[in-house]
């Protein structure tokens, strides 16, 4: 244990040290550095794709399921989309050094908010590959340094990742040290990291909910989080239902194993027997399970009987809770009863039903006649995410390069004193 400890504390130490350099880099240098990150992805297309083929078939052995698989796969077109996310990224304006506000005091003071880097983020997280570019590429663009502990499942590709970035980071003269990447598998190091409180600023699990609590139950360090992906759809009694089909289609089976994608489908009793045997054509055909109440099984007898806690279930999979209700009110109710607070979405052409579903849910992202997976950084252009919040306090939603700062005050005078 001490070896680990003092593994985990020079981590944390020399990645603290970094940060220093990260915080005071300009603009430019940042943006060339990713840019740097995007060419060298490119060279290494192959050997990124052999590591993940391991991981891959290791997966498999593990018989850990066709949707983790799904995560954890890189294919040429999302290593080619993880590129074009650190290109986005590159190209974002720099968050650091904005003035947020200047005013002046009666005593003459010029005072001034302006935007620092966070400092060093470690992040924990599990399967998803990309998630190693996404963190890595929006910590440096904001000046911070960051930490890297990915699943033992995607080991090999994580590590090729991040050694990507960590080449890039030589060929400027700058510390690997701005992204490090835990090598040791053993769980007893996330403890360890979870106490480094004077070394590391902000802690960001993403993965399952137990992960998540784990962590947040543990940390000496504040932690951003959500515990879970409980989405839900609610088709209105005004919806144009080809609108809602496509949209409901897309939310569910798109790539269900993604905390954004719908796991509980409400529908107006009024359109239920038009809308309901349509879409559940389009599930049954892609392999989608559904889990209905009463009324959604006397319009699809198939559907299998939904017990309590498919209600607020976040199955990750293709399987579907589904609901038919009164009404719109029903609809708000039943989200507020079982939602997450994640994402939340409505159809309908009704403006005023609209307006008011967007003022009743409070979850980060409210969506009106669009599907709840596009609940994503990229999507919402910030480039990438670094994870999803649904707290309330520093960051909410998909966090982009501006939940990685935070602000100081500039006070300048000329020679004041207080009385």
């Amino acid at each position: 244990m001490s070896t680990l400890r003092s593994y985990v504390l020079e981590m944390s130490r020399k990645a603290k040290e970094a940060s220093r350099i990260t915080a005071s880099l300009k603009a430019s240098e940042k943006k060339h550095l990713l840019l740097e990150v995007v060419r060298l992805m490119g060279n290494e297309r192959k050997a990124l794709a052999r590591a993940n083929e391991k991981d891959r078939r290791n997966a498999q052995k593990a018989e850990l399921g066709s949707a983790f698989v799904d995560r954890l796969t890189l294919t040429p077109k999302r290593i080619e989309e993880m590129q074009e996310g650190v290109r986005v990224v590159a190209g974002l304006e720099d968050p650091i050094g904005k003035v947020l506000a200047r005013w002046r005091r009666p005593n003459g003071l010029r005072i001034s908010k302006v935007t620092v880097p966070l400092g060093v983020i470690f992040i924990i997280y599990e399967s998803r590959p990309n998630v190693t570019s996404e963190c890595a590429s929006l910590c440096l663009k904001s000046g911070n340094a960051v930490i890297l502990r990915g699943g033992s499942e995607a080991f090999h590709s994580n590590q090729v990742l991040a050694g990507i970035y960590q080449k890039a980071l030589r060929r400027f003269h700058l510390s690997e040290s701005a992204v490090s990447f835990v090598s040791r598998l053993d769980h007893r190091a996330i403890d360890l990291f979870l106490e480094q409180e004077g070394w590391i600023n902000l802690v960001i699990p993403r993965g399952g909910e137990k992960l998540i609590r784990r962590v947040a139950r543990r940390s000496r360090i504040p932690v951003i989080k959500h515990y879970k992906g409980v989405c839900h759809l609610y088709v209105d009694e005004k919806a144009d239902l080809k609108k809602a089909v496509a949209i409901a289609f897309n939310a569910k089976c798109q790539r269900p194993a993604t905390c954004n994608a719908m796991e509980t489908l409400l529908v107006h009793r009024k359109v239920a027997s038009r809308f309901l045997p349509i879409l559940g054509r389009e599930l049954q055909t892609a392999g989608c399970e559904v889990r209905g109440d009463r009324l959604t099984r006397r319009i699809l007898p198939w559907a299998r009987p939904a017990k309590k806690n498919d209600f607020g279930q976040e199955f990750l999979d293709k399987v579907l809770a589904v609901r038919v209700v009164p009404g719109l009110d029903a609809a708000i109710s039943h989200i507020q009863n079982f939602g997450s607070a994640h994402t939340d979405g409505i159809v309908t052409e009704d403006r005023k039903a609209a307006r008011r579903f967007t003022e009743s849910i409070d979850s980060s992202s409210v969506m009106v006649n669009a599907s709840t997976r596009f609940s994503d950084g990229f999507q919402y252009g910030f480039g990438a995410e670094i994870g999803i919040s649904t707290d309330k306090i520093h960051a909410r939603g998909p966090m982009g390069l501006e939940g990685l700062t935070s602000y100081k005050y500039v006070v300048e005078g000329a020679g004041q004193v207080r009385e």
